[in-house]
């Protein structure tokens, strides 16, 4: 198996100003095919070559392969979940699960952009559904990735410095706040409707 960096739904403009072209050619188009990249080099003739990515990154030892292939999944779940013209809010199932368990919706964004601002270096901040399918809120270091801890992602914001930097400088919080403006919940609804068929 060979991964190939697929195509946007977007341009790389369309997700100004909340995200500038520049960003999106750099982080997507530079930083994402690198990982990919990588990771085809890392499972060439080794028994990872035809494993799904969910299977690489709960199987394989800590290290260059896990990194790539977290990296990869990580940034394609990122970069698929935005949109120019988002649903700007989610169902009425996952906005009952959201409030049931931060009290509003509100609350939600704001204990989101606290914990993705309070990541120490690079990392991620992640909306993850439970086993008891409840919604919660994690933070991963670096590659890290929430199935490795049995919880399903439905949602995440990067918060590498590659993916604000050029826009925002070092104002990560400034960048978490412009994020919900191309965060389209339709996909976030799919990834949670999913996990009830």
């Amino acid at each position: 198996m060979t991964y190939t960096l697929p195509r946007l739904p977007y341009l790389d403009d369309e997700l100004e100003p909340a995200i500038s072209a520049r960003t999106v050619s750099f982080h997507y188009g530079v930083h994402t095919r690198t990982y990919i990249d990588n990771l085809n080099r890392l499972i060439k003739d080794t028994e990872y070559a035809d494993m799904p990515l969910e299977e690489i990154i709960n199987t394989a030892p800590a290290g260059p392969l896990f990194n790539n292939a977290a990296q990869t999944w990580n940034h394609l779940f990122y970069f698929f979940q935005l949109s120019p013209e988002p649903k700007k809010i989610p169902s009425v199932e996952l906005m009952e699960a959201i409030c049931e368990e931060f009290g509003d919706f509100d609350e939600f964004k704001k204990k989101f952009e606290s914990e993705g601002t309070a990541v120490f270096g690079s990392g991620w901040v992640w909306l993850c559904v439970d086993a008891n399918k409840k919604p919660v809120i994690v933070t991963t270091g670096n590659a890290g990735n929430p199935m490795t801890d049995g919880l399903t992602p439905i949602m995440v914001a990067d918060v590498w410095e590659h993916a604000y930097y050029l826009d925002y400088q070092n104002r990560r919080a400034e960048y978490l706040k412009k994020f919900w403006d191309v965060l389209d919940w339709k996909e976030v609804d799919r990834r949670y409707a999913d996990l009830f068929e």
